[in-house]
């Protein structure tokens, strides 16, 4: 079973993407009830497992970044040459507690503040307060979640144009937003979502379900080998490229298109899986791999250090770009002469 929570009031956001917990971890409840303890202690035991195993990592991050900053300390001491290589090995080990910060805060988490019944949150989320306060126009704030991005995701306007306005509600399921160019109707009915988008006969766009998974550094993403893969500043190649795997962290970030592809998982523990449906469209999955390599002061200029994160898009899409203004024919949506274009996204977990 999928949950999907939206907020449409800032820009109609999925804020949360939860699967059930795998039935596996819950027997039935016999007539009489004699094990519903034993099947409480059974679903409760794989969430402190991860907490516990969460809090060891974080330990032994902040062990091994106190032994380097102890190491640059000696480093420093020994001379004026080595000031510089002490001062990195110090740095990485403040990182290195970061990271260990960061892992026993999950396992805290994991082990205290989840409720075994509650499934597993796909979605990666993060605070900015900028986001509140956002007008049409304005440069993309990211905050996590699934983002509805059209008629572009890249370019002008930043990240399209349903993002940066509020939605009307019609029902708990159904939502819609008016643009400019177009009016988009978001209908969710459990594991499925249904678009039907209004337009001119003829006008194009590109759109993406921008949604940013919490996934660990062991995640793959599952796509047919061999499928056309459009990588950022580099010749297109077919997958996998050595991009399957989103992680470890190492610097790094790029976006790439798998052309024509429509179904793609996320394995990590369980398995995640989008499936994308629109006949007589182009249909894509797009990813972003961030693995700490964005943002930089170059990517957002700005007064305040600019500290990178990581952030890995799964994004089923419509076009075969993410910038409508790179489209050639046939690499983005056009509406039909109807005036109406309607798709499907189906999610489903395993």
């Amino acid at each position: 079973m999928v949950t999907i929570t939206t907020d449409p009031a800032h820009g109609g956001r999925w804020t949360s993407l939860r699967t059930a917990p795998s039935p596996a971890r819950h027997p039935r409840v016999s007539a009489d009830g004699t094990h519903r303890g034993a099947c409480a202690t059974e679903r409760g035991a794989p969430a402190t497992e991860r907490g516990a195993h969460a809090t060891e990592c974080g330990a032994h991050a902040i062990e091994r970044g106190a032994h380097a900053i102890e190491r640059g300390a000696h480093a420093i001491e020994r001379g004026a040459h080595a000031t510089e290589r002490g001062a990195h090995a110090t740095e990485r080990g403040a990182h290195a507690i970061e990271r260990g910060a960061h892992a026993i805060e999950r396992g805290a988490d994991a082990t205290e503040g989840v409720s075994p019944d509650a499934g597993r949150e796909w979605l990666w989320r993060r605070s900015d307060p900028a986001r509140a306060s956002v007008r049409p126009g304005d440069a993309f704030v990211d905050a996590g979640g699934l983002e509805e991005c059209i008629p572009t995701v890249r370019g002008r306007p930043d990240h399209g144009d349903a993002w940066s306005r509020p939605w009307a509600v019609v029902s708990p399921t159904i939502a819609y937003v008016r643009c400019p160019d177009f009016e988009l109707r978001r209908e969710i009915a459990e594991s499925v979502v249904h678009y039907r988008l209004e337009a001119a006969p003829g006008w194009r766009f590109v759109w993406a379900a921008h949604a940013l998974l919490d996934v660990s550094p062991d995640a793959v993403l599952e796509a047919p080998a061999g499928t056309e893969t459009r990588i950022d500043g580099r010749p297109t190649g077919v997958w996998p490229l050595g991009l399957e795997r989103l992680g470890p962290d190492d610097g790094t970030a790029v976006g790439a298109v798998l052309v024509d592809c429509p179904t793609t998982s996320v394995a990590d523990g369980e398995r995640l899986t989008l499936t994308l449906d629109a006949p007589g469209q182009p249909v894509s999955t797009a990813l972003w791999r961030n693995l700490r390599g964005w943002p930089t002061e170059t990517d957002v200029p700005s007064a305040s250090p600019v500290t990178p994160y990581r952030s890995i898009g799964v994004e089923p899409m419509l076009g075969r770009v993410f910038d409508l203004a790179d489209a050639k024919p046939g690499d983005a949506a056009v509406v039909p002469p109807s005036g109406v274009c309607e798709w499907t996204l189906t999610v489903t977990a395993g």
